[in-house]
């Protein structure tokens, strides 16, 4: 997957622009870290955190190298989420395994501002769509913890298979948390983009 990366995916919906793409280290400092300020309470109930070095902060600039890097060697997508020329949040394709399982998890956040708008839905619609297509990938999972209603309202509005739980699976704001998989494999699409089966998921 190393010749996917950078790249970027854009579409519209409800009349704006979203487009993901890499991050970059100068441009975008102030303003990501502006965002992430003012949607510090919105997002820390719901940030992975690590056990073993929880006081590790990255800086941004090696925060973005190390993504970069993720991205080259075929191991993520991480992207950010744009929306009319302005960071909204994140979008990432992690985990990424080839040969026999050729399978990607997803993860997001959105500002509060934005949340509800079926922003985040068709982000990761066009995620889906750009792992099956360009990455050739044959699966994606969300993994999300069972008390997070907003989050699970987006694998809803796909209509991603609910896989069951798996107990302790993920170090969640300083603890580890039970989490919810949801699932879509290429055949689940039918021939049918993921953009596509949430405008007509959305209509009906």
């Amino acid at each position: 997957m190393s010749a996917t990366w950078p790249v970027s995916v854009e579409g519209q919906w409800a009349g704006s622009t979203v487009r993901l793409r890499p991050l970059r280290a100068r441009a975008d400092r102030k303003e990501f870290l502006a965002l992430r300020a003012d949607n510090a309470d919105w997002t820390r109930p719901w940030d992975s955190t690590s056990p073993h070095t929880p006081s590790q902060r990255l800086s941004f600039a090696q925060l973005v190298r190390q993504q970069d890097r993720e991205g080259r060697d075929g191991l993520a997508l991480p992207f950010a989420v744009e929306v009319n020329g302005a960071l909204a949040g994140q979008m990432h394709l992690f985990s990424v395994v080839h040969g026999a399982l050729m399978s990607g998890a997803a993860g997001y956040w959105i500002s509060k501002r934005l949340a509800g708008q079926g922003i985040t839905p068709f982000a990761l619609a066009m995620l889906i769509d750009h792992a099956f297509g360009r990455c050739d990938l044959h699966r994606v999972e969300v993994n999300i913890r069972p008390d997070n209603p907003a989050s699970l309202r987006v694998v809803d509005k796909l209509g991603l298979r609910d896989e069951g739980v798996r107990r302790a699976y993920l170090h969640i704001n300083g603890t580890w948390h039970d989490h919810r998989t949801f699932a879509i494999t290429v055949e689940d699409l039918q021939r049918e983009s993921a953009v596509q089966r949430l405008e007509r998921l959305t209509r009906e």
